[in-house]
């Protein structure tokens, strides 16, 4: 199994832009075949190093995680929303259990 975690830092990291983003990731949910886990979650610390949102999915295979990547929901929708409201993301994939 592949887990792909992305980090990302909002331009603008109010309630509701973080809130409007988490439900947009959210909604792959059912839409990418690829997608085994789809976790969203808003940063709670607020620290200086802090990102302001986490995305951890899984993948059965490197392959998958690539279809993923070019989804057209995913490429279409999500990433044209994530490049307008992040003003920077961290990427870790690893294999995993």
């Amino acid at each position: 199994m592949i887990t792909h975690i992305v980090f990302f830092r909002f331009n603008d990291p109010t309630p509701a832009n973080l809130n409007a983003t988490k439900e947009k990731l959210e909604s792959m949910r059912g839409k990418i075949p690829q997608l085994r886990h789809l976790e969203v979650g808003i940063d709670v610390v607020r620290s200086e190093r802090s990102y302001d949102l986490a995305l951890v999915t899984k993948f059965d295979s490197l392959e998958d995680l690539q279809a993923y990547q070019v989804h057209p929901y995913h490429a279409g929708e999500v990433i044209p929303h994530m490049k307008g409201v992040a003003a920077a993301s961290a990427a870790v994939d690893y294999e995993s259990i």
